[in-house]
């Protein structure tokens, strides 16, 4: 496995990011501390737990699109800053 500097120089040079080597040393070292945790991750038995997309159980909260009448144009250019020819 690549060290962690030369990942993050990697990627930095493939995002075409300028950095100086004060700011690879920070950077190199906390990602260095990411993928140990991601190591130690992978060490975690999952069998038997079901995938999830999101922690919490959610529902959406969107209403029933239903048809209305539309809007008059003078109704919705009311408060256009500028209009020309019927549209701002």
């Amino acid at each position: 496995m690549k060290s962690p500097k030369k990942k993050f120089c990697n990627v930095a040079h493939l995002a075409r990011l300028e950095i100086d080597e004060s700011a690879v040393e920070k950077f190199a070292g906390q990602i260095g501390d990411i993928l140990e945790y991601v190591d130690q991750l992978k060490q975690v038995d999952t069998a038997g737990v079901r995938p999830t997309s999101h922690a919490l159980a959610l529902t959406n909260a969107f209403r029933e699109d239903v048809e209305t009448q539309h809007l008059p144009r003078e109704v919705s250019l009311a408060n256009a800053p500028e209009q020309e020819e019927a549209v701002f």
